[in-house]
């Protein structure tokens, strides 16, 4: 029976909770996707929590790319702790959003401070500078087996799909709830890896692919009339009219020029600051000089008394 109200989680009984977690853990042992920085990762608090960090806002396939060779530059936070901002975001090229690298270098610095181990519990992890709810929770489930539920966009998406006929109508509250209580208390790792997987790969936000889904049986969208999540209709593709503009190219925007600049820092030798006085790319000079003010109000670049840039952190050459 479904209830009353959409905005209402109806979570299933505890007997059914137990069969929709051992289908979840079944379909990932066979369709799980076979991802370095799991395997090798997967037992090291460190390296959960930096491949978590990694995992926000980029490709899973640059993570699994670029995750190797970065724990091995900064194998522990005392690793991380004693090198220079600069060393690090240098290592992040190519992951974007270089705010996470300064995130993480700060939370390796309070982590080494409080004694080198990385906290066990979500209230702690998430006082790490940079540490939201969810990477805390991702990082209790798989590293430490806490059972809570780390809620992503995938996994919000599965959740609320299973226990709401209209999952837009979950505040996050009551999501949240629905996450920690369907969460497999034996393996919530490996539970949390399944539910992410379901939602790259078989519960998409549009044209799902019902039929194959684990948690089929017990989804409360899948039972429509239609046996599939009702998807936003698709209205025919239309041109800009004259008071809409058409969307801004990437290379136009200011992430691409703050991208573009810090680049440019990350190939300047050690200790070196560039004059980044003219044009780069489509940009102008003042735009630039807005860039390079807007990044060093963020930590990631230092400007000298003339104006010239380097990475916040650069260590002057031996």
């Amino acid at each position: 029976m479904r209830p009353a109200s959409p905005r209402r989680a109806a979570l299933p009984s505890p007997a059914r909770r137990r069969a929709l977690r051992r289908a979840v853990l079944a379909w990932f042992a066979e369709h799980g996707r076979e991802l370095d920085f799991r395997a090798d990762g997967g037992g090291d608090p460190w390296g959960v929590l930096v491949s978590e960090v990694m995992a926000q806002q980029t490709q899973i396939g640059r993570v699994e790319e670029r995750w190797p060779a970065f724990m091995a530059a900064f194998p522990t936070p005392a690793a991380m702790a004693a090198a220079s901002l600069a060393d690090v975001i240098r290592a992040w090229r190519g992951l974007g959003y270089n705010r996470r690298a300064l995130g993480l270098h700060r939370a390796a610095v309070a982590i080494a401070a409080a004694g080198g181990a990385v906290p066990g519990d979500v209230e702690t992890l998430m006082a790490l500078p940079g540490i939201g709810r969810y990477t805390a929770r991702a990082v209790a489930a798989r590293a430490f087996g806490l059972p809570v539920g780390a809620v992503d966009v995938n996994v919000r998406r599965v959740v609320g799909r299973i226990v709401a006929a209209d999952p837009s109508m979950l505040s996050f509250t009551a999501l949240q709830a629905a996450a920690d209580a369907l969460v497999d208390p034996r393996e919530p790792g490996a539970w949390t890896h399944a539910l992410m997987d379901i939602g790259a790969t078989v519960c998409r936000p549009a044209r799902p692919s019902c039929p194959v889904c684990p948690a089929r049986p017990w989804c409360r969208t899948a039972r429509t009339p239609a046996e599939a999540p009702a998807t936003p209709s698709r209205a025919p593709a239309r041109r800009p009219t004259a008071h809409e503009p058409a969307a801004i190219p990437f290379e136009r925007t200011t992430r691409w020029l703050r991208g573009r600049i810090v680049d440019r820092l990350r190939d300047a030798p050690p200790g070196t600051a560039l004059a980044l006085d003219g044009p780069v790319g489509t940009h102008s000079a003042q735009a630039v000089t807005l860039a390079l003010a807007g990044l060093a109000r963020d930590g990631i670049v230092e400007l000298d008394p003339a104006g010239r840039a380097s990475l916040a952190g650069s260590r002057e050459p031996a």
